[in-house]
């Protein structure tokens, strides 16, 4: 799979970029290469890569900043983003997945565990949600339509634009209407084994709200959430 799988990296620290091709390539993925923001918007329009590993701190356009413009724009908003930073702190964590990351990878970078989590993602994005579709592929409820099969939310007779880890907490969401999934439940069915700072889910939550409307998801204090069908 790996000879099939491009990835775009953007860091505007050469050593890092010929450190991860390097690495990368010798596992066999395509790799290309950006450093800056503006020129991995470029290189993303003109390739569309299956991940992208976005370095966070860049000068002109961070990567908070090119992360938002790609889930913005249609030819290469359902790409899977990794972002790359030397900061840990959570406040950046939460920046970058209201901004729809995908995952955080820490520096250092160490090469067994980036391509350790690198495969873990494509594969878990690319089958995201199959155990709990089954056959329903649509699903209705009143003004909310989701047709699994295309990756496609309607709200309210609109299309609405949904990245992979909004789209896999939806669809684990109302796959039980009216079950309350606990917040171990849902980082096990959405993250799986990554670590993840303590208010990822709420903020995947009220990005959901956002779209679809408070009525219908509601929150269990101190449980977790639970989609309402009749709503």
């Amino acid at each position: 799979m790996n000879g099939d799988t491009s990835i775009l990296l953007v860091d505007d620290e050469q050593d890092i970029l010929e450190f991860v091709s390097y690495n990368l390539k010798r596992e066999g993925f395509r790799i290309y290469t950006a450093n800056n923001g503006r020129k991995a918007l470029e290189v993303a329009k003109d390739v569309k890569p299956d991940l992208i590993l976005l370095d966070v701190m860049m000068p002109e356009m961070d990567g908070i900043e090119v992360c938002d413009v790609i889930r913005r724009t249609p030819e290469i908003d359902k790409t899977v983003i990794a972002m790359l930073t030397a900061r840990d702190e959570s406040y950046s964590q939460i920046a970058g997945f209201e901004a729809g990351a995908d995952d955080y990878i820490i520096k250092p970078i160490r090469p067994k565990v980036l391509i350790s989590r690198i495969k873990a993602l494509l594969k878990r994005t690319s089958y995201s949600g199959a155990s709990i579709q089954n056959s329903q592929d649509l699903r209705e409820f009143g003004k909310l339509v989701i047709d699994i099969s295309k990756h496609k939310v309607v709200v309210d007779k609109r299309e609405v634009d949904f990245p992979k880890k909004e789209f896999s907490l939806l669809t684990l969401l109302t796959s039980k209407p009216e079950k309350v999934f606990t917040r171990d439940e849902i980082y096990h069915h959405v993250w799986g084994e990554d670590v993840v700072c303590d208010r990822t889910i709420d903020v995947y939550i009220r990005k959901l709200r956002e779209k679809i409307g408070n009525d219908m998801i509601k929150t269990i204090k101190s449980v977790g959430y639970r989609f309402e069908a009749s709503n």
